[in-house]
């Protein structure tokens, strides 16, 4: 099984890679739109947990942005040091809040607010390579967010683009399902 997802993540990292620049920009901004119209109870009192695309990811921090536009308060991750465990939390307070981390990444500048941070979350954008209709996610690998995930009962948001929606996909044990497929051109549909 690692084998075989080991070369679906190459394929649509490929196939991610291939894009062009403005068809992603284009995504990235129709992201941001659908956060207006989403399914979800977006407003003050409301935490929401995401995240910040990473290299061929669909979306950009306008996404964020847009969440914070309706209101509620945005979490953020930062990948903590040494071996893959649940992540770390931040609010997010805009793009100038961000720094370089781990591997690149573009993390929150601030207070750490510990992994059980995202428990207060009622909504969580996860970034995944592909989802299947039954809410199989296929992640990076490393398991960061099957640990942070295990066990919220939030709703847990898979953002994809809309061709990384599949019939089926590979699933472990440990494999955490996600409720909802995130799309350029779908917006927000319900898996399962």
């Amino acid at each position: 099984m690692r084998t075989m997802k080991r070369r679906l993540r190459a394929e649509f990292e490929e196939r991610r890679i291939s894009r062009p620049i403005a068809v992603r920009q284009r995504a990235a901004a129709d992201l941001a739109e659908w956060v207006y119209s989403a399914p979800f109870r977006l407003e003050y009192d409301v935490t929401v947990a995401a995240y910040v695309p990473f290299g061929s990811e669909p979306g950009s921090p306008a996404m964020l942005d847009a969440l914070t536009d309706r209101g509620v308060t945005v979490l953020v991750p930062v990948v903590p040091g040494g071996e893959p465990t649940a992540l770390d939390w931040v609010r997010y307070d805009g793009a100038d809040s961000l720094a370089r981390g781990r591997w690149g990444l573009l993390e929150p500048i601030g207070d750490h607010l510990g992994p059980d941070a995202v428990r207060a979350a009622s909504v969580v954008f996860v970034p995944a390579y592909a989802v299947d209709k039954s809410g199989t996610r296929l992640g990076r690998g490393a398991g960061y967010y099957d640990r942070t995930l295990t066990g919220l009962s939030a709703d847990v948001v898979a953002v994809v683009y809309d061709d990384e929606v599949v019939d089926s996909l590979p699933a472990a044990a440990h494999d955490v399902r996600v409720g909802w497929a995130f799309t350029p051109d779908g917006g927000f549909r319900r898996l399962g």
